[in-house]
């Protein structure tokens, strides 16, 4: 008896949520099968035990309609073409014959002596051919005895197209000198000299506007796994029989010795054996500073090398490292979140069959009263056209359109329609430290001379000597001695002892810098300011000569100057900050302190971070998550709504839901009010959409819509929906953070 086996598969043909949950629920009627179907990223996880195999579970999915496949093995990827093209392609074509039948069929002093044939020339294409993915998934769903807003649109356009023909060679709509007048009397009529076409013709190409808007934010869901993996080297030079050869990472196994040279990566996980050096291991651990490594030291693959050579010993490889188990976590909170469902897909189970049940009605009261086919077939399309989710097409598309432009031009990128559910009940907001409250980056903060010493002096002498390390903390104090004291002397004789520092010759004195035990004894105000650091998760370096400590210098990860009002602005939103960090707990806590926040989580990795989210999530908190590095991808996926800062790395950029491009914290706060406000304005548009098919169906049913008023109510439907949209160009950022914005 073997334990229960998972499995991943890629799901095709699925077109809204209500395919991904039916094709979950056949799935979980298989005995001992456990299935979770992600819309957004078409994959789903399955667990399965003794009795299935996976050809049972494609072919499970297979039956219901639908596309499914095992894991492909890895392998070298050819340049994906732009999958979004052929939708593209079908909108643009769709939108420009749809606009001259739009504007013929609703402007009568446009109705020249033949127009309905030219609206017919223009039309047919648009609604077969444009309209093909709706045609094509209705007639799915009705294989399998199901119903979506797809056969509602079908239908609809189908019917109205049909009957257009109808009314076109068999009627009297295709009469020379035919118009639509406008008439506001409610009448009865026999359909014949009636024609659909703007209304078949314009509902298909504003769904299109939609299906494309969801397709490429649905593309776009997968790409922090392929940004994560990138990360690691390609490349990596293996020590056999005492020389370098370099071959692929793919062909690392365990136990073979390999070099890592200055500034590159290392290729997988592994321990020291020869060399000495300071990693940094900022963007998969979140500590700020570099970490110094030696002999029997481990080391984590796609970490970079900032300073000497290394001879590394793998010891684990391909999906054992730690940067693909966090690539397995990306992935596995972007499948358990919860499936987001557009409320028009969630009322179509009992909207579309109600609809169809009435339209099928209406046809035969009709027919049974004595009013004939022509009579009775108008009123059952009426209702079908009515019904029709023109508004529909519009309130999502239009609503995205204007507030993620408006987002844009204050810096706030805005991933797709998706993310927008969760944020107005979000009430937790967790902040990455390093990069995100802070710079990322190691600066001078202090310099502290022992008694008779001149602080410039000291300054002096060690940014001369740290000029000559490639150490990021090096660097930093080179920097700053160069920007307080201008050009810095020569330096002789310079040596790297390794892991404590660096020595030479600075104006002919013999200079140390680096740890205190390298130093020497300090003087009792020196030992202090080393304490102090060290109490504030800061980083204390030694300076001396002449046998001597001569002062100590202070460097730390400084806090960006907009944390703190940001701080500020998510509490007047209701949201409680919580500071996140796999830097030290004193380090934390003074940065907490600085920007005005009381819950800290330190000292936690990757894995820590997601678990850190799930816990608050567990407690029924609705999380946001604010980060910038590969260790936070996995966490921005898991939360509720996950914001990127624009200044960080791709993975954590594509992993999130939405992107501050300036890197300003306070535009989160903005980031969250638009949010919210643009989801108001989406079920605002969707409210109105809906009540304007309830209140006129009735009239459908009763025969009294005639073709001029159901197109006129329809188009004023759609008029609404975007003039409400509209008004979220006039979203404005807090007061202060006007700033952050991105000139538009």
């Amino acid at each position: 008896m073997t334990g229960p086996m998972q499995i991943e598969l890629s799901i095709g043909g699925m077109t809204c949520a209500s395919c991904a949950a039916r094709i979950e629920k056949k799935l979980n009627r298989l005995d001992g099968v456990t299935a979770t179907v992600n819309y957004a990223t078409e994959k789903a996880r399955v667990t399965f035990g003794d009795g299935v195999v996976p050809e049972d579970l494609v072919a499970t999915v297979q039956k219901a309609g639908y596309t499914a496949a095992l894991p492909a093995p890895p392998q070298e990827e050819a340049p994906e073409a732009d999958p979004d093209a052929a939708l593209r392609q079908r909108l643009v074509v769709s939108a420009v014959l749809s606009l001259p039948v739009v504007l013929l069929g609703m402007v009568p002093a446009l109705q020249f002596e033949y127009w309905q044939w030219l609206s017919l020339t223009l039309a047919a294409p648009v609604v077969v051919w444009g309209g093909l993915p709706f045609h094509r998934a209705a007639w799915t769903n009705l294989r399998h005895g199901a119903a979506t807003m797809d056969t509602l649109v079908s239908l609809g356009t189908g019917a109205a197209f049909l009957w257009s023909l109808y009314a076109l060679f068999l009627g009297t709509a295709g009469e020379p000198g035919t118009t639509h007048g406008f008439s506001l009397a409610v009448t009865r009529t026999d359909g014949s000299g009636d024609v659909y076409l703007e209304a078949a013709a314009g509902v298909t190409t504003s769904l299109l506007a939609g299906r494309y808007a969801e397709a490429r934010a649905k593309r776009r869901a997968g790409s922090a796994l392929r940004a994560l993996l990138e990360l690691g080297a390609r490349e990596v030079s293996v020590l056999r029989g005492g020389a370098e050869t370099r071959v692929p990472v793919e062909q690392l196994h365990a136990g073979d010795l390999f070099v890592v040279r200055p500034g590159e990566r290392v290729a997988t996980d592994g321990e020291v054996v020869e060399g000495s050096s300071a990693v940094d291991a900022s963007m998969l651990t979140g500590e700020s500073v570099p970490v110094e490594v030696g002999p029997g030291d481990p080391v984590v693959g796609a970490t970079v090398n900032a300073g000497g050579r290394l001879v590394v010993r793998a010891t684990r490889v391909g999906a054992d490292t730690q940067l693909a188990q966090m690539a397995r976590l990306v992935e596995e909170a972007q499948n358990g979140k919860t499936q987001v469902q557009r409320l028009a897909d969630r009322v179509s189970g009992v909207f579309v069959p109600v609809v169809l049940a009435l339209a099928a009605g209406t046809l035969g009261f009709w027919l049974g009263t004595g009013a004939g086919l022509a009579g009775a077939f108008p009123a059952a399309v009426a209702v079908l056209i009515i019904a029709c989710p023109c508004a529909l097409g519009l309130a999502t598309p239009t609503a995205l359109m204007v507030g993620t432009g408006r987002g844009a031009q204050l810096g706030i990128l805005v991933r797709g329609p998706e993310v927008l559910e969760s944020t107005r009940r979000v009430d937790t907001v967790v902040l990455d430290k390093t990069g995100t409250v802070t710079t990322g980056r190691m600066s001078l903060t202090g310099v502290v001379a022992a008694d008779g010493e001149d602080p410039d002096e000291v300054l002096r002498r060690a940014g001369a000597l740290e000029d000559a390390s490639e150490h990021p903390i090096a660097a930093a104090v080179a920097a700053a001695a160069r920007e307080r004291l201008g050009a810095l002397p020569a330096v002789t004789g310079f040596g790297n002892e390794a892991g404590l520092g660096v020595r030479g010759t600075v104006d002919g004195v013999p200079v140390v810098v680096g740890r205190p035990a390298l130093v020497g004894p300090l003087a009792p105000e020196l030992a202090e300011a080393v304490a102090t650091a060290d109490a504030a998760g800061r980083t204390a370096v030694a300076v001396g000569w002449d046998g001597a400590a001569r002062g100590v210098l202070v460097v730390a990860d400084t806090v960006k100057p907009t944390p703190a009002a940001a701080v500020r602005q998510f509490r007047d939103l209701g949201l409680r900050p919580v500071l996140l960090t796999g830097d030290s707990a004193a380090a934390a806590a003074a940065v907490a302190a600085e920007v005005g926040i009381d819950d800290v989580v330190a000292e936690v990795l990757p894995q820590d971070k997601v678990e850190a989210v799930r816990r608050l999530q567990a407690q029924g908190r609705t999380v946001a998550m604010v980060g910038d590095g590969v260790n936070d991808a996995a966490a921005l996926a898991q939360a509720d709504l996950g914001l990127a800062m624009g200044t960080g790395t791709d993975v954590a950029i594509r992993a999130s839901d939405l992107t501050l491009v300036r890197g300003d914290l306070r535009a989160a706060a903005d980031a969250v009010r638009l949010a919210r406000r643009t989801l108001a304005v989406i079920k605002g548009n969707l409210f109105w959409a809906f009540a304007y098919n309830v209140a006129a169906i009735p009239l459908a049913m009763a025969g009294l819509l005639n073709p001029m008023i159901a197109g006129a109510a329809m188009a004023l439907s759609s008029v609404f929906v975007v003039t409400n949209s509209l008004r979220l160009r006039r979203f404005a950022p807090l007061p202060g953070n006007a700033t952050s914005a991105v000139p538009g």
